[in-house]
């Protein structure tokens, strides 16, 4: 089976159509949340998902639009109706059962309090994630990609298909694919349409992403990663 992963679109709907558009044909989509901005909304986003069947999470952006501090925001005029409540139909948390027998778990953040913690390859809350007893863990919020084995869990983030923020892959966008026949992870990069290239030489480190003066280490950039 060949999942494709999508996280933290924020409203960028055409780096959303772009990164479809080069996973090509998946078996099942997947959405870790936060496709919309805080108090800003996408039809065009909702709509993509909605057309390809995504199996979609909501995020803390989709939680602070929803929440009473985005009721202006989501009763703007031109955000469609049909697209809002496709957007509130959605959970929190997906627990689901492959067609091969494996599991898989979807949370935004971490699913213990505090569901907005940012766990990297290197924070230590990682090691708790291997008592979900799950084949398959998928997380966003970070927008740094990851695909870790944690006991007998694969936990895997596609990075962000809206927002970039990752120096290791030269602040690029991404998603990932999954084949759970061989438990491959894959994560393809390619430039955010919206915003001027980054220039590598402004990256603290260079292109290498290996900064000075740095307290924490540096996850690292698996651009293809295969269990050992």
């Amino acid at each position: 089976m060949r999942i494709g992963i999508v996280s933290d679109i924020h409203c960028n709907h055409e780096a959303l159509r772009i990164a479809l558009d080069r996973m090509g044909a998946v078996d099942e989509l997947l959405c870790a949340g936060d496709a919309v901005y805080q108090f800003r909304f996408s039809n065009e986003v909702m709509a993509l998902l909605r057309e390809r069947g995504a199996r979609y999470i909501l995020g803390n952006h989709e939680d602070t639009l929803l929440g009473k501090w985005g009721e202006h925001a989501r009763s703007t005029e031109w955000v469609r109706r049909d697209e809002l409540d496709y957007m509130a139909g959605h959970d929190d948390r997906i627990e689901t059962t492959l067609p091969n027998g494996k599991t898989l778990v979807m949370v935004h953040g971490s699913p213990w309090e505090p569901h907005n913690e940012y766990i990297y390859p290197n924070s230590p809350a990682i090691s708790r994630l291997g008592e979900i007893g799950a084949d398959y863990v998928v997380l966003g919020h970070t927008h740094y990609q990851m695909a870790e084995r944690v006991g007998r869990s694969l936990i895997i983030n596609p990075g962000s298909a809206g927002e970039p923020r990752d120096p290791r892959n030269h602040f690029q966008l991404s998603y990932a694919i999954l084949d759970t026949d061989t438990d491959e992870v894959v994560f393809d990069d390619f430039p955010d349409p919206t915003r001027a290239a980054v220039d590598p030489s402004i990256i603290p480190g260079g292109a290498s992403g290996r900064g000075r003066g740095r307290n924490e280490s540096t996850p690292r950039n698996s651009n293809f990663w295969t269990p050992g």
